[in-house]
């Protein structure tokens, strides 16, 4: 069984970037990182023409498809019968999309299967997060 699963959805993009409308999104879980999620976003849609990345937790884009969640860079809220707004904070500005909320569940339930809600801590290598926390501090 793979330990990673890359999900590509469709973004309409709403704010920032103006001049793409609809944008290859991916997003990405990895159970080496059971508690994150990482959606990507190609260069040509960046305002730095650059690829970027996002890492946020399972658990507010899951709390996001039912009632506003998040209270940071990374803010996610339904919208309408089956969108999911999602919108990215950072100093250069904001970017606002809109995925499809079916896309979303058929990913989290992806990433349910390879490692259940509420059982992410069994899949966490300690020791090896600690020896990464040690060497940073040096």
């Amino acid at each position: 069984m793979s330990t990673v699963i890359a999900q590509p959805v469709e973004a309409r993009l709403v704010a920032a970037a103006p001049r793409m409308q609809s944008i290859p999104a991916t997003l990405r879980y990895d159970r080496s990182d059971p508690f994150a999620v990482r959606m990507t976003f190609p260069a040509p849609a960046t305002l730095e023409n650059v690829e970027v990345c996002w890492t946020f937790s399972r658990e507010l884009l899951a709390a996001g498809l039912h009632d506003q969640a998040g209270e940071g860079d990374v803010r996610v809220r339904p919208y309408g019968y089956d969108r999911t707004v999602l919108e990215f904070h950072a100093p250069q500005g904001t970017a606002i999309v809109h995925v499809r909320s079916g896309e979303i569940r058929r990913f989290l339930d992806a990433t349910g299967d390879l490692v259940p809600v509420g059982l992410e801590h069994q899949h966490m290598d300690l020791d090896r997060e600690l020896a990464e926390l040690m060497r940073d501090a040096c």
